[in-house]
């Protein structure tokens, strides 16, 4: 029996696919959909040993290992950390595990273990877009989480009568929603299915039974809700702050011309 074991994490936020291709003498540029592959031609000098070892990394953050232990992923995490900077600190927070089994049972696929009689490359090619991006949404849900938990404090404080956020931070609210909303669409590209699909029918089919596996779609339309959600919330403090900047420009307004009128009556009394 041959088995294929995974761990994937979601390290950061965005990684730069062609730096690193580049370093290791890769000369071609990805496109967005791509991922990067190192085998053990890349990963030796790395690892001790690199027999049956893979890397894949997604430029939306996430990288799969493929039967290498966690010192291993720590070292080949730190190695690509000297060379692209948005690893140096890199997350395992989010994570997960997956093992393909290769042997003569019924094929079948479950949420931790995938059974195959004939392994092809695109089994682990499918396994790993799909893991990828589900480790990366968890990222996105736990932002969006915490993000409605800031709000929430803020409407608590609104009900004590007290507007408690400024400008600043009403701005970097709204960006850090529209970071989640392009991130989950254009970077993780939840809405689009891996190139292989439109070319062989039995990736596709892996694809689509893994991606509902996963509840990819259904997490989507949560994230998208929460967003929506939270916009609607950051709309109204924005006509808030701006209808109480009015009205303290109109008391301005009205104090000025208050003043205006008592240094008037003075100069015709004196």
């Amino acid at each position: 029996m041959e088995s294929k074991y995974i761990k994937v994490f979601s390290v950061c936020n965005e990684i730069n696919l062609n730096k690193l291709a580049a370093h290791f003498g890769i000369n071609r540029k990805f496109k967005w959909e791509e991922h990067l592959t190192l085998d053990k031609r890349q990963l030796t000098g790395i690892l001790k040993t690199t027999e049956d070892k893979l890397v894949k990394i997604f430029s939306f953050g996430s990288a799969v290992f493929v039967n290498m232990e966690h010192h291993e992923i720590v070292d080949t995490v730190n190695y690509l950390g000297s060379i692209e900077k948005n690893l140096i600190n890199a997350s395992f927070k989010y994570q997960d595990d997956y093992t393909i089994v290769v042997n003569d049972e019924e094929p079948s696929l479950h949420f931790e273990f995938f059974n195959v009689n004939n392994y092809e490359d695109y089994h682990l090619n499918m396994l790993s877009i799909v893991l990828a991006k589900s480790v990366a949404l968890e990222r996105v849900e736990e932002g969006i989480d915490n993000l409605l938990d800031e709000i929430e404090e803020i409407i608590a404080k609104l009900e004590r009568g007290k507007l408690a956020i400024n400008d600043a931070k009403l701005a970097k609210t709204v960006a850090t929603i529209l970071r989640f909303k392009f991130n989950i669409i254009s970077n993780l590209m939840l809405l689009d299915k891996p190139a292989i699909t439109w070319v062989n029918q039995e990736s596709e089919n892996l694809y689509m039974n893994l991606a509902e596996l996963f509840e990819l779609s259904e997490r989507y339309e949560k994230i998208k809700g929460k967003s929506e959600t939270l916009m609607d919330i950051t709309e109204v403090f924005t006509t808030m702050t701006y209808q109480k900047r009015g009205n303290t420009l109109e008391w301005m307004v009205i104090i000025l011309i208050a003043i205006e009128l008592v240094v008037a009556l003075l100069e015709r009394i004196f």
